[in-house]
């Protein structure tokens, strides 16, 4: 028996049918256009499947074997440490070199946890640009720029050795290139610093061997889980253990209860399978399709005679540069949503205008997840280039100023024709 509705069965349409549409016309919204955004992907059946489980009726709080209350958690504690160490297991750690925090959840208490714990108020730290307005507020950041796509780390190493930051971070949302973690960790040591990996965007090409190793250089590693591992949103913390111990994370960590309070276990629960299915034959060849599949993209756009920061990539991530053609990100992916792809508006190394960002970002793991391969990804590159060639040819018939812009997209037929074939394409895989 129901205890709300009182019924011994209830559909969602029946008890919310306002939210039944809503989810209906988003999943239509996904599997009729085309997903680029770079942190999107779809969970795999199995995990949809634990997301519905009885996990999610149970209360707890605190960290393993140090619970504050609820002490009849012996299967939440199993469950917890089954994560833990397929975490470790998944990333090919030595846990008496390595721990994890699994309960975060989500990238920025993730982040925030890190600052808190490790640095006192008001430390320097440096990376590739902010991360957080928890860092803002807790740190003085000093972040690193650069101007051709590629880390200068002559440069980088010239400015750590000025500032001598307490904090040195590697890894971004937007950089197509692998990380010379070898030479972060040369210069971190140079200026006594502690080294912190974000590797939320390629956490899955990692676990998969397919993307450079941070673990053997740095002393923290932190990532979101949905990115790229194909599970829901939530965070992870891995630490290096010192002998002796320098700092103790476990003990000082800010995720409980400063952070959070009580776990979502149906998280670490629906992690753990995401782990499981990352130690897989099945996620390595996924994680090598992703990567195929941006390349085939980039090299696509390339053929087109469109610039690439870096001119090209060696993850998921294609960063395509709009300043020749004279278009600001905010119209492409206006007009691209109109037609049915969904990607992101991003600032190019160099020009680092929030309001006009004058790249788009494009991330494979979505589509790949729906078995597209690369000749998938050319026909994707061709329908960009229709999206471009649109967008430019409103933007002379209308003006830059995105209200006189805004103008030619309604009633269009141009982006109605690519909408179709973008639709009648999307629905075929």
């Amino acid at each position: 028996m129901d205890p709300v509705t009182g019924s011994g069965t209830s559909l969602l349409q029946e008890v919310d049918p306002e939210i039944h549409d809503l989810i209906k016309e988003e999943k239509k919204r996904q599997f009729s256009g085309i997903e680029l955004i770079s942190s999107e992907i779809f969970i795999s059946s199995t995990v949809n499947e634990a997301l519905s489980h009885a996990l999610t009726n149970k209360n707890s709080n605190g960290m393993p074997s140090n619970r504050h209350c609820y002490r009849d958690d012996q299967l939440i504690e199993a469950l917890n440490n089954l994560c833990s160490t397929r975490a470790l297991q998944a990333f090919r750690l030595d846990p008496a070199c390595w721990g994890v925090i699994v309960q975060p959840y989500s990238g920025s208490p993730v982040k925030a946890a890190a600052w808190t714990t490790f640095l006192q108020p008001y430390s320097r730290i440096m990376g590739l640009h902010p991360y957080s307005s928890s860092e803002k507020i807790y740190c003085e950041s000093l972040p690193l720029n650069i101007s051709t796509g590629y880390i200068d780390y002559d440069k980088l190493e010239e400015k750590a050795l000025d500032i001598c930051p307490q904090l040195i971070i590697c890894g971004s949302s937007a950089y197509p290139r692998d990380w010379d973690y070898a030479r972060f960790h040369s210069i971190a040591n140079k200026c006594g610093a502690l080294l912190f990996c974000d590797m939320a965007n390629i956490s899955g090409l990692v676990a998969a061997q397919e993307a450079a190793n941070p673990f053997e250089y740095c002393d923290i590693v932190t990532t979101t889980t949905n990115e790229s591992s194909r599970a829901l949103m939530a965070g992870m913390i891995f630490y290096r253990r010192r002998q002796p111990a320098l700092y103790d994370f476990e003990h000082k960590t800010a995720v409980f209860p400063s952070l959070q309070c009580g776990l979502q276990k149906h998280q670490i629960g629906v992690l753990a399978v995401s782990l499981k299915q990352a130690m897989s034959p099945e996620f390595k060849a996924f994680a090598k399709r992703v990567k195929a599949n941006a390349v085939a993209l980039g090299n696509y756009l390339m053929s087109k005679g469109y610039k690439l920061v870096t001119g090209g990539t060696d993850n998921h991530l294609v960063l395509w540069d709009l300043r020749p053609l004279g278009l600001t990100g905010n119209k492409v992916e206006k007009l691209c949503n109109r037609c049915g792809i969904t990607l992101s508006k991003n600032p190019v190394f160099g020009y680092s205008s929030v309001k006009e960002p004058r790249g788009v970002l494009v991330g494979t793991h979505a589509m790949s997840c729906r078995g597209l391969v690369e000749k998938d990804f050319e026909q994707i590159g061709e329908f960009l280039h229709r999206a471009v060639t649109i967008t430019s040819t409103i933007q002379k018939q209308h003006g830059k100023r995105m209200k006189d812009f805004d103008k030619g997209l309604d009633n269009n037929e141009d982006i109605k024709a690519l909408k179709v074939d973008v639709e009648k394409f999307s629905l075929l895989h």
